[in-house]
């Protein structure tokens, strides 16, 4: 499995064609294919290319929606 850090990740917002990735709790997941996930913004309240895991506490969701294919791990 890929090992990603912060400056990795980044690359990976969703725009101009690449894939949209996010971290969560030390895990990296491949958003790209979810419609909530548009050019790597959901909502307008996050972006892809970040760990989202302070974020994701705050959520008005719970962890399960984090149901995506997982890419690798944030070190």
């Amino acid at each position: 499995m890929k090992e990603f850090t912060t400056a990795e990740i980044a690359k990976f917002d969703g725009r101009k064609g690449q894939p949209a990735y996010v971290a969560y709790k030390g895990t990296v997941y491949d958003v790209s294919g979810s419609g909530m996930w548009g050019e790597g913004d959901h909502g307008g309240f996050h972006q892809a290319g970040a760990d989202l895991t302070v974020e994701h506490d705050d959520a008005p969701h719970d962890v399960l929606v984090v149901d995506f294919p997982v890419v690798g791990t944030l070190v």
